[in-house]
């Protein structure tokens, strides 16, 4: 089967953390045996910051973020069994959804992969006339990589045929356990770029522990904190690439997770960063969502914090022998029960199961 992608970046994480889960879930497909095509426009310098060169499970197209690069890459929709618009693509996201329900072919699978759902879920509620809420009736189903049922119930009441939550996940082969690097030694360590509804959470719970914490080192990765106030003790390094990712996770004493509002208020929605931390053996902090149990038992594969003022006590109180613990105990669940293969699995039966239907 061929599948036909349409997002925001594979081949740059500048300015794109769904980069990885892309990767993940995609590579991981192949595997099944599916062909498929990834196309993502050339904007926000992101080819000039490239992660990977195109791989081999996936055709890469990259296209001019112009009107006409637009048409070109929709009227390639035909030719595939499976057409999929992710949202956040920068660019023509609107017309983007509405053109792979235009052009592809009777019979093709049509998906919108929701990687912000709670958010795109808000967004809906309060615009009748929004996009994805137009292209429910002509879409067969919605995947989204997190929110869990309340998630699902929203878009099921809001039309969607199906929907199911195909959550992020660990590729071994891509992130796993390092060697120690000096460049990202510290206490505490967290990988964010700086977005509105992030930015008030990494205040609470990175920027204020660090404040209250003078004698520990922290280290912030990520774009956009240049002219960001922060105290002596915090280290901040710009976009870390997801080579380097595996010596992030694994050379400071504990790594935070911060997730981002509408994420945190919704719950089921573990970040990439989640399992790529885990993934390294790294001793994770995550701030405090429903259905963390989930995925990471707290206070033996995870610690979870629910201020900032508990990251300040939990790391006060961390020595290096139980943050190696909680790392190593956090590597062994993911890699039984959250991987990408394991996900794929899941969103191959999917796709049989709905060509089951279709042909009965």
């Amino acid at each position: 089967m061929k599948i036909a992608f349409y997002g925001s970046s594979l081949l740059s994480s500048y300015w794109n953390g769904a980069a990885t889960y892309y990767r993940g879930i995609l590579k991981a497909l192949a595997a099944h045996g599916y062909d498929i095509t990834f196309y993502e426009p050339d904007a926000f310098d992101r080819q000039q910051h490239r992660d990977i060169e195109p791989p081999e499970w996936a055709r890469s197209v990259v296209y001019p973020a112009t009107e006409e690069g637009l048409r070109g890459v929709l009227a390639r929709a035909g030719d595939a069994d499976v057409v999929v618009k992710a949202n956040g693509v920068g660019v023509f996201d609107r017309e983007l959804l509405e053109g792979i329900v235009e052009q592809s072919r009777p019979g093709a699978m049509r998906i919108f992969w929701d990687v912000d759902a709670a958010a795109t879920l808000d967004e809906m509620r309060g615009d009748a006339s929004h996009p994805v809420l137009k292209a429910l009736p002509q879409l067969d189903m919605v995947l989204t990589y997190g929110g869990g049922p309340p998630v699902v119930d929203a878009y099921v009441d809001f039309g969607a045929a199906r929907c199911e939550p195909i959550y992020n996940a660990l590729d071994p082969e891509t992130h796993h356990p390092a060697p120690r690097d000096s460049r990202f030694s510290a206490d505490l360590g967290l990988l964010a770029n700086r977005l509105p509804d992030r930015e008030s959470r990494i205040e609470e719970f990175f920027l204020r522990p660090a404040a209250a914490l003078p004698q520990h080192r922290f280290l912030l990765g990520g774009n956009g904190w240049d002219d960001k106030g922060m105290s002596e003790n915090v280290r901040a390094i710009g976009h870390v690439g997801t080579g380097d990712h595996n010596a992030f996770n694994a050379t400071p004493r504990a790594v935070l997770n911060v997730a981002r509002d509408s994420m945190a208020q919704v719950g089921f929605s573990p970040a990439t960063r989640v399992f790529e931390a885990a993934g390294a053996a790294a001793c994770l902090i995550t701030d405090a969502w429903e259905g963390i149990e989930q995925f990471l038992t707290p206070d033996k594969e995870v610690l979870v914090a629910r201020d900032g003022q508990d990251v300040a006590d939990i790391l006060s109180g961390l020595s290096e022998e139980r943050a190696e613990e909680i790392g190593a105990a956090a590597l062994k669940r993911v890699l039984a029960e959250h991987t990408y293969a394991l996900r794929a699995e899941q969103v191959h039966r999917i796709f049989q199961q709905h060509r089951a239907r279709e042909t009965a």
